[in-house]
């Protein structure tokens, strides 16, 4: 008898109905952080409810079809792995300073064109750098990429950032609440239940909220039913050299979070990356950006709210993941049930997010633990990239005296400790040590006992 080959988890295919229950928890995990850059970004330039509505619409589906590139893929486009791609928070300072300086939205569409074309072309030299990940540098980004996450789940918990009851008892209330609800699930129901705790959690809390007063629909009737973003809605793009400057520094940085997100995702679903697959999800990013421009929304990268997600409920499926894109190509096209979506308070999304986000953490402490730290340097590399990664977060004001492209690169937790990883790395394992030091090796690697196992490459360790 003919034996099948096994599917990877990846490429599993689940019943329709766990589809639509998980894609949806994956849309309601990023739903928050999708809607806040053309929020922040239209509300700095003082735009129009109509316009700020077209912003979100035209976000969520380029959101949709950029995750549908990254999961599906088609030739050299996209990893093809749980990926869920959203609007870069990176390139929302330079976006503002762009727009209101006179430029306006056109010379930031123009900016986003550029940087996306530039990460296309820059995708294969990312490629060629992951044997400077070696679980040491990943496991180091990940913990932070989880500790840069919790103070967004704790402004919501607190009610959402600006919010006039921010910090009520009653919202942190809730949000506990919700935490229980998702834990309850996670241990106690039946396996199915407990992969979608948290959009149960979620359901749950929406259901307590209503009642108590915590949900407002008014922008359920005031929204549209249809409504379809259109090429350069707001104008042609123009090309100004300054907006690009920043840009393609935010272009960088978002490729280093990339990264990250990729490497830890590889991680979580056993499905581990290679120079070839970071290549093509770079890439996937790229064409997003370009897709971003000219749809009339911003840079794109693949969000870490999800990657904790798909550690926390060990559902590795990437079509659970393009499901959830589809679900967001439909929000941008039917206003109305995005809107419904929206409704959800903040407290809710909060006490889901703790669990989420700790799961991003607890997966980089995992990481860790196959480093040796005995008789090497590697405590420091992790203790020096922790702190500057965790800095920028604590203190959101530390590099404000700095140039504008300083703290584009550094005012990011994630992108600041995984280039101080890189770096210390290089320093410590790669260069020739010492006198007493352990001997580099001919490939520039620090050679002797468990050290070896920890610079060499992640296909060597494997």
């Amino acid at each position: 008898m003919a034996q099948t080959t096994p599917v990877h988890p990846v490429d599993e295919v689940p019943p329709v109905r766990q589809l639509a229950a998980f894609g949806l928890q994956h849309v309601l995990a990023m739903y928050a952080g999708a809607v806040a850059v053309p929020l922040i970004v239209g509300g700095a330039m003082k735009l129009s409810p109509a316009d700020l509505a077209y912003l979100i619409t035209a976000d969520l589906l380029v959101c949709g079809i950029a995750t549908l590139i990254q999961c599906i893929g088609f030739w050299r486009f996209g990893v093809r792995l749980p990926i869920m791609q959203g609007c870069t928070f990176a390139a929302v300072s330079p976006m503002v300073l762009i727009g209101t300086t006179g430029g306006g939205l056109p010379a930031i569409y123009g900016s986003v064109i550029v940087a996306g074309l530039a990460i296309m072309l820059l995708a294969p030299v990312f490629g060629k750098l992951l044997r400077f990940f070696p679980p040491l540098v990943t496991g180091t980004v990940i913990l932070i990429i989880g500790i840069s996450l919790l103070p967004v789940a704790g402004n919501w918990v607190a009610g959402g950032a600006g919010s006039a009851d921010f910090g009520a008892p009653k919202n942190i209330a809730l949000a506990l609440f919700v935490l229980v609800v998702v834990l309850g699930v996670q241990r106690f129901a039946p396996a199915f239940l407990s992969r979608i705790a948290v959009l149960i959690g979620i359901g749950v809390g929406f259901a307590v909220a209503v009642p108590f007063g915590f949900t407002d629909f008014e922008g359920v009737g005031d929204a549209d039913w249809v409504g379809i973003s259109t090429p350069f809605h707001f104008g042609a793009p123009t090309f100004e050299f300054s907006a690009i400057v920043s840009m393609l520094v935010v272009a960088l940085v978002t490729m280093t979070e990339t990264t990250g997100d990729l490497i830890a995702v590889g991680e979580m679903t056993d499905r581990r990356i290679d120079p070839r697959s970071l290549s093509d999800g770079l890439r996937a990013d790229g064409l997003s950006t370009v897709l971003g421009g000219v749809f009339n929304t911003f840079p794109y990268t693949a969000y870490a709210q999800n990657v904790g997600l798909v550690g926390m409920t060990r559902v590795r499926s990437r079509w659970v993941v393009a499901t959830a894109g589809g679900i967001l190509v439909l929000l941008g096209l039917l206003p109305k049930l995005g809107a419904v979506v929206a409704a959800v308070p903040a407290p809710v999304l909060g006490g889901a997010g703790l669990v989420m986000f700790g799961t991003v953490a607890a997966s980089g402490l995992r990481t860790l633990t196959r480093v040796d730290f005995n008789g090497n340097h590697n405590l420091t590399v992790v203790a020096v990239s922790v702190a500057m990664g965790v800095l920028p977060v604590g203190v959101p004001t530390l590099y404000e005296k700095f140039p504008d492209w300083f703290q584009t690169v550094m005012n990011s937790g994630i992108s600041a400790g995984c280039l101080t990883a890189i770096v210390l790395n290089l320093l410590f394992n790669h260069l020739p040590g010492k006198a007493g030091s352990v001997a580099p090796e001919p490939d520039g690697l620090a050679g002797g006992g468990a050290e070896q196992g920890v610079e060499k490459s992640r296909e060597e360790v494997v």
